[in-house]
């Protein structure tokens, strides 16, 4: 009996996409994506937010239409569906971490940022995605032996 293990995710694109070519004609389209948990506290009855951050991949052959890799730009807010993996990986300081990572298969943009040329990197006015609570896109880190 054949199994299926999926995930979707709905959060704002960290940080704009990189292209990054692989061996055998294959492109690699990296970037991490946030999904935020909000909450009350029960007993302060104040708001909290818990981030959790994903990397993404979305696998082409060389020669594919890559025009997905403009809309996948900062604040973006995407819907994706693909297969959930953990990496986990030492850092210089002996420390160990373990990343999600999401295998895309399928992708969904619900709202854009809508950045002109010569506009700043800033969020749309109004979006509520706050990537400095318990992660941060910072730690994305693409490594050659994950491919």
């Amino acid at each position: 009996m054949a199994s299926v293990f999926e995930t979707r995710v709905i959060g704002n694109i960290g940080k704009d996409a990189v292209v990054k070519p692989m061996d055998r004609g294959i492109m690699a389209i990296n970037f991490p994506v946030a999904h935020n948990k909000n909450w009350r506290d029960k007993k302060t009855g104040s708001a909290k937010t818990r981030t959790t951050w994903i990397n993404c991949t979305i696998w082409k052959r060389e020669g594919s239409n890559l025009r997905i890799v403009d809309l996948l730009t900062r604040g973006t807010m995407v819907e994706l569906i693909g297969t959930p993996y953990a990496k986990g990986f030492t850092l210089e300081d002996g420390s160990i971490r373990t990343e999600i990572r999401l295998n895309v298969t399928a992708t969904n943009i619900l709202r854009t940022t809508h950045r002109g040329e010569g506009e700043a990197d800033d969020f749309v006015e109004g979006d509520d995605f706050n990537p400095v609570n318990d992660g941060s896109f910072e730690d994305f880190t693409i490594h050659d032996d994950d491919f």
